[in-house]
Parts: C-alpha cells; structure tokens; sequence
C-alpha cells in the first residue's frame, strides 16, 4: 500500500520548462555575478532541479565590459593557456583581455563555475555574452532580471 501522499518530480528533457534569462553586467563584481549565473544556468534556483538533465535557464548577459574585479586582480590575475606547441604557454591579464576581448572575462569565469563533463559542455552552450547594451535574442523575449 502506498501512503505517500507526495512524489519525488525528477525532471528530463520533456518536462524541463526553459526560459531566456537578460543579467545586466554594469558595475557586477565578476566572481559574485558569475556564480549566480552559473546557478541559474544549472537550474538550482528551480523547485524541479535535476543534476543529471540540463534544466536551467538561457542567460544573456549585456554590457560584460563594464565588470568590476575587485583588488588587484585586475593587474595581478592571470589567465593562462597552451598553444600546444613546446614553450607555447601564453599568459594574459585580465586588463588586456577586457581591452581586447571583453566577452571572454565573463565566459572564463563562468565556464570555470560549471561541471567538467558533457552535461557541463552542454549547459555552456545556454551562455551568451555581449560587451555592449544591444543582444540580437528580442525574438525569444527573454525577461530582466537583477542579481
């Protein structure tokens, strides 16, 4: 006889309701916006949260040049990658990557809060950031939402 009087909702690929999340990065310090974004993204602000299904949110971040790092991370921070060549170990500093790349700072960080396996590859791809005010998804009309 069954006496539970609730269920345990795991969600999958039909049931997950998505939506088109717009953050406003202006005046963000980077690691605080970048975590909530990254919950968001993995849809743990969400009652039907399920670890093993990409059930966040579409999350457009604007005006991703105008991130604040707090510190001296903006001068002493560094990001390294490989070119894959012997010696090809490239540095740069936040401050030059914003100068040329301003998207980057905020993907970095981002892409850093999620899960290393194919779920995580997955929900990076729910992750669009634009320097400027302007983002070309009005089609999906995504809602504003204030960290």
């Amino acid at each position: 006889m069954n006496t539970l009087s609730y269920k345990t909702v795991s969600a999958n690929a039909k049931t997950v309701n998505k939506q088109w999340v717009v953050v406003d990065a202006e005046g963000e310090i980077l690691g605080r916006l970048s975590s909530k974004i990254a919950m968001i993204i993995r849809g743990k602000n969400k009652p039907e949260y399920t670890p093993h299904v990409d059930c966040g949110d579409n999350v457009i971040v604007i005006n991703a040049d105008k991130i604040k790092l707090t510190g001296n991370k903006l001068a002493d921070k560094t990001y390294v990658r490989y070119t894959g060549y012997p010696g090809g170990q490239r540095f740069i500093s936040p401050k030059e990557l914003l100068e040329k790349h301003p998207r980057r700072v905020v993907e970095k960080a981002v892409r850093g809060m999620l899960p290393k396996t194919k779920l995580g590859k997955k929900l990076y791809t729910n992750l669009f950031v634009y320097a400027g005010a302007e983002h070309p998804h009005a089609a999906q009309s995504p809602k504003t939402i204030k960290l």
